[in-house]
């Protein structure tokens, strides 16, 4: 169960914007803790140098006027030095002398050390032990005055200034996560609201979410999730229709052949049975067709683009699928050629489909012209029958399933140009139905890719 847990975790976004953002917020913390450690004990140890400074002038003046009872001086200043538990309060050590270097005074525990060094600071090793010292001279040199610090004592203060410095920073950093936490978690929260949503919706509820709610970052995932909706809807529509259109088609051609069986068996004239039973191959037929167009349809509709897109040469396309035809006599070839970007398999579907439609609306002592024009950013292929063509009213409708411009008049089933459409869809490509002045029906798929273009 912990792996589960650890891996949602991994791929959660709300766990790598606050693992990236405390991150960030610990370097940002280490950075500004160890710069503020360093700065508070440089700046302690500063004050601690200019203590060293003031007590150096403070008894520089008390010796100038009080030479004689330097003595009683030293034991007065021994009652209210400071003492090494408070680390506020350091104890300084002194040594007061004259300006040739012999010592008039000290204090008891100031190390010793020869007064005549560089009247500045400087750190020295007596006995085991670091001292901070710092020389003054009287202005008339008559006197000197060395204080003494132990750095012990020294670093100690330092340290606790620095770390009192760091403290605040140390407890306000899991604060400061916490809250973070908790703003990108708010922040987050339409988006759970929207996934509980899509969660809590019913299979057939393809409504658009709303978007008043959703970050604008989530706005581009929140429009593919509608346009999702749209497709899956219009598949959904696309599916109910077909279905429903296709159980009223086949119901005609099977009732139909229940006829027709039922006339072959209780006819007893062998003339009357023989009709039936060729009337039944006709059934037989045209269900076979319409399930295979069917078939067909359901395979086309879940693609986006052609399976294969390949070079295609259209006069060598329209010469195979010709040459399999019985009325190939009736048909006029195109005098020229084009090499188009597709699916070689769909193009000769297509072209089946429309020079089958073609033939069946031309009469039998009339021929069908294929026109192929190519151009330089699109090509077409063009079939024109010589049969009674389509009223304008019908014409727009003509490419919608199961619609017949001339219905009673053919044997077809309204879904040869539905087929054509799609394809052409599926290659970026239109159908276009127009009819010809001089009679009959032009049939195009325009705007084909050129392998140039």
């Amino acid at each position: 169960m912990k792996p589960a847990i650890t891996s949602r975790r991994v791929h959660s976004l709300r766990w790598r914007l606050l693992a990236a953002i405390g991150a960030i917020v610990l370097t940002t913390w280490l950075l500004t803790g160890w710069f503020s450690y360093t700065k508070a004990q440089h700046e302690a140890e500063e004050l601690m140098d200019g203590s060293l400074a003031q007590t150096a002038r403070l008894l520089l003046a008390i010796t100038h006027d009080n030479e004689d009872d330097l003595a009683d001086i030293v034991a007065r200043l021994e009652t209210v030095r400071g003492t090494e538990d408070n680390i506020y309060e350091p104890p300084l050590e002194f040594q007061i002398g004259l300006g040739d270097g012999s010592i008039l005074a000290r204090s008891p525990d100031a190390p010793e050390l020869p007064i005549l060094g560089v009247a500045d600071y400087s750190d020295i090793i007596r006995h085991d032990a670091a001292w901070r010292v710092l020389n003054r001279v009287s202005e008339d040199g008559r006197y000197r005055v060395q204080v003494a610090q132990a750095i012990g004592l020294r670093d100690r203060a330092a340290l606790e200034v620095a770390v009192q410095t760091v403290l605040p920073l140390i407890l306000i950093v899991p604060v400061l996560i916490l809250f973070i936490y908790l703003s990108i978690r708010r922040t987050l929260r339409p988006l759970e609201q929207l996934a509980d949503e899509v969660a809590a919706r019913s299979p057939d509820n393809l409504a658009p979410l709303a978007s008043r709610r959703v970050p604008t970052e989530a706005q581009p995932l929140l429009n593919a999730i509608n346009r999702l909706f749209r497709r899956v809807e219009r598949t959904l529509d696309n599916e109910r229709r077909f279905t429903a259109d296709a159980a009223h088609e086949l119901r005609t051609p099977l009732a139909a052949l229940k006829v027709q069986t039922q006339v072959a068996r209780l006819s007893g004239d062998s003339p009357v049975r023989e009709h039936a039973l060729q009337q039944i191959e006709v059934g037989v037929d045209r269900a076979g067709r319409l399930v295979e167009q069917l078939l067909r349809l359901a395979r086309l509709d879940p693609l986006s683009q052609p399976p294969h897109t390949v070079p295609v040469d259209l006069g060598r396309l329209v010469n195979e699928a010709v040459a399999a035809l019985p009325e190939r006599d009736r048909i006029v070839l195109p005098a020229t050629s084009a090499v188009v970007l597709g699916d070689p398999d769909l193009l000769q579907i297509a072209l089946r489909n429309l020079i089958d439609n073609a033939l069946r609306y031309t009469a039998p002592d009339r021929t069908v012209e294929i026109v192929i024009d190519s151009g330089v950013d699109n090509c077409s292929l063009t079939v024109n029958d010589h049969g009674p063509g389509v009223p304008e009213t019908m014409l727009a409708r003509l490419g919608e399933r199961f619609f017949r411009g001339q219905p009673g008049k053919t044997e077809g089933n309204g879904l040869g140009l539905a087929i054509v459409a799609r394809i052409a869809e599926l290659h970026a490509a239109r159908l276009r139905l127009a009819n010809r002045p001089q009679g009959g029906l032009s049939v195009s798929l325009q705007n084909l890719r050129p392998t140039g273009g």
